[in-house]
């Protein structure tokens, strides 16, 4: 990792910006070159997925486990635009715990709602219902990055309630009328919350949508994906992506890890300073 990527670390508007509404939008993430490239490969894995699973051209899949799937991918593990504001919310201690990658295809005219139908919900399911403190601790963040154009509605738009990751338990479900449009370019990155309230919505325009979604997570937390890539790519990778994809010395390298377990810290030391290390 270059320390050059310390010129995005997150600055005290973006962490204010993050706290107060739940997500944070950085522009030109990636560049126009490796939107392109992703793109194809992304349209390579999405056809051979469908073709495995016998799913039509019109069904909007989401492909778990997307970065096990090719090399090309790791490379957003730690982009530099967004990385440094990552590991600047959560700290050291964390890793990829989760990716997907969800395509939603052009629908034929006919079968396009007439309405947008949202699906407001928070991440991670049962940590919701049986982490005892209110509001509940963040654990987790993503990053989307888009590389499909969704400066206009009805491409499919992720819907966010701003401010609702501090909604208490006892509040219930958001209504769909506090939820608003993520209206963002190709190559633009989305860190959001996993207790903000999300949904995906419809795609009723005449463009496919393809976003990547990278879930991070403190390293004690069980994965949700196999985690295939850490199988195919590890021997190819740098000390903290292989942090980053599971690596530890053993048992008690997540929850009480040593120097080994967590070469980001020692990185963060080295280029950052001490003053930049969380507890």
């Amino acid at each position: 990792m270059d320390a050059s990527s310390l010129q995005y670390r997150l600055t005290d508007d973006e962490r204010l910006t993050f706290e107060r509404d739940g997500y944070l939008i950085v522009e030109n993430a990636i560049p126009d070159g490796l939107v392109q490239r992703l793109t194809a490969v992304v349209d390579r894995v999405d056809a051979e997925y469908r073709s495995e699973h016998g799913h039509g051209p019109y069904e909007r899949v989401n492909i778990l486990d997307f970065v096990g799937y090719d090399e090309l991918f790791l490379e957003l593990l730690d982009w530099p635009t967004t990385f440094p504001k990552v590991w600047g919310l959560l700290g050291w201690n964390i890793q990829l715990y989760h990716s997907h990658m969800p395509t939603s295809p052009v629908m034929p005219p006919e079968e396009r709602p007439s309405e947008i139908e949202l699906r407001l919900h928070q991440d991670s399911d049962r940590l919701n219902k049986e982490l005892e403190s209110d509001p509940q601790p963040r654990i987790s963040l993503k990053v989307a990055f888009f590389l499909t154009d969704t400066r206009e509605l009805g491409r499919a738009n992720l819907y966010v309630a701003p401010g609702s990751h501090l909604r208490t338990r006892t509040a219930g479900k958001m209504s769909d009328d506090e939820a608003v449009a993520v209206q963002v370019a190709p190559g633009t990155a989305v860190l959001f919350d996993r207790r903000i309230w999300h949904s995906a919505s419809e795609n009723i325009s005449d463009v496919a949508r393809k976003v990547l979604f990278y879930g991070y997570s403190y390293r004690w937390l069980r994965p949700r994906d196999d985690m295939t890539a850490s199988l195919r790519f590890m021997d190819r990778c740098d000390p903290i992506r292989r942090q980053l994809l599971g690596a530890s010395t053993g048992g008690f390298g997540y929850t009480s890890p040593s120097d080994e377990d967590v070469p980001l810290l020692a990185w963060i030391r080295e280029h950052a300073g001490e003053a930049a290390v969380a507890p």
